[in-house]
């Protein structure tokens, strides 16, 4: 459950952009701007750099947008809030993105990966930057780690929630949209995004907590190498090899031996299926975009405990549930040639317009 790092951005658009300024000619300040092939295929994958959206990317828009992004990598963009409280442990602390609109913004929230033992809330600069341009808001959030004693699995999910409800109460005073929410990250951070998306609405009407009266409920889910399952059996039986005895597996549950992993007591095999998002999927649920990059395959019999916990299988066995449910998903297997940062923010836009 290590976080899976996506296609190298900066990279990407520095030699792009580099390109562009190599190979074009240089205009003249009163010279009506020249739609290149070079720099309209720039255009087509950096859409924001068209500051004046008319829809003809010049020499100087893509200087300023290489600039902007080269700032971005090296400072961070800062959060418009930062390290804001949505719980009562340490780790409940969020940073706050606040997108320029007159009009509430929609709302991505971004899960880190980590084990559910390590990472940290930075969110990829190039993504962040994306979003914002596109008008939609970011928050970024951390969560308990699982200790093996008294912080187990679901209780990093149960922080995930607690944010969406916490940033659903700050709606007005944030400019935020509270019908238009989604929720995305890799490995650990997509287990919570697709938990939180799955599981039925923890909104407690009745609660003196007005936090807890809003709902859980998203709009889209976005996920990088996510588990669907993190139920060492049917991970098992899944993937194969010894993917299952990934050390954040037994440390979810604190458990000590595979016999007990293996064969678990009732109580235990119910905070198991809690765990899960993919036990909570139902037909009511939101759309996924899924990011794998893993090795294919049967895993080797040399196999690394662990190794594996990224494997497509998870995907492929979301696929196939949420086909049978009617809903929309897509599966995206090794993006050599497609930009998946650019696809998710797409992708739940799509279903942003959808919120009435």
């Amino acid at each position: 459950m290590m976080h899976i790092p996506t296609v190298p951005f900066g990279l990407r658009i520095l030699v792009l952009c580099s390109a562009v300024l190599l190979f074009q000619p240089v205009w003249a300040a009163d010279e009506k701007p020249q739609a290149g092939e070079r720099l309209q295929k720039l255009l087509k994958r950096f859409p924001g750099a068209d500051k004046n959206k008319d829809g003809i990317l010049t020499r100087a828009e893509a200087i300023e947008y290489r600039n902007k992004i080269r700032g971005a990598q090296a400072n961070g963009v800062k959060p418009t809030l930062g390290d804001v409280k949505y719980g009562d442990h340490a780790r409940n602390v969020l940073d706050f993105y606040q997108a320029k609109s007159d009009q509430p913004t929609p709302l991505v929230i971004y899960i880190h990966g980590g084990g559910f033992v390590g990472g940290s809330k930075r969110v990829n600069p190039r993504q962040l930057q994306l979003f914002l341009d596109a008008g939609i808001s970011v928050a970024a959030i951390h969560y308990r780690f699982i200790n093996g004693k008294d912080i187990l699995l679901p209780e990093p999910q149960r922080d995930g929630a607690r944010a969406v409800q916490f940033l659903r109460s700050k709606a007005k005073e944030w400019n935020i949209d509270p019908k238009r929410v989604a929720c995305y990250g890799g490995s650990a951070g997509a287990g919570i995004s697709m938990w939180i998306g799955f599981h039925d609405d923890l909104a407690d009407p009745k609660s003196d907590d007005p936090v807890e009266r809003e709902s859980t409920r998203i709009q889209a889910i976005g996920t990088f190498g996510g588990q669907s399952t993190y139920d060492p059996i049917k991970i098992k039986a899944l993937i194969g090899g010894r993917a299952w005895e990934h050390p954040s597996i037994f440390k979810a549950y604190g458990v000590e031996t595979a016999e007990e992993a293996l064969h678990p007591t009732p109580e235990k095999q119910k905070r198991y299926d809690e765990s899960s998002a993919i036990t909570h999927l139902t037909k009511e649920d939101p759309p996924l975009y899924m990011v794998y990059n893993e090795a294919d395959g049967p895993l080797p019999e040399n196999a690394r405990p662990g190794q594996g916990i990224h494997h497509p299988n998870f995907g492929r066995d979301l696929v196939k549930k949420m086909n049978e449910l009617q809903i929309e998903n897509v599966f995206v297997y090794k993006p050599k040639d497609r930009d998946p940062n650019r696809e998710m923010l797409e992708f739940f836009q799509k279903q942003f317009a959808k919120v009435k």
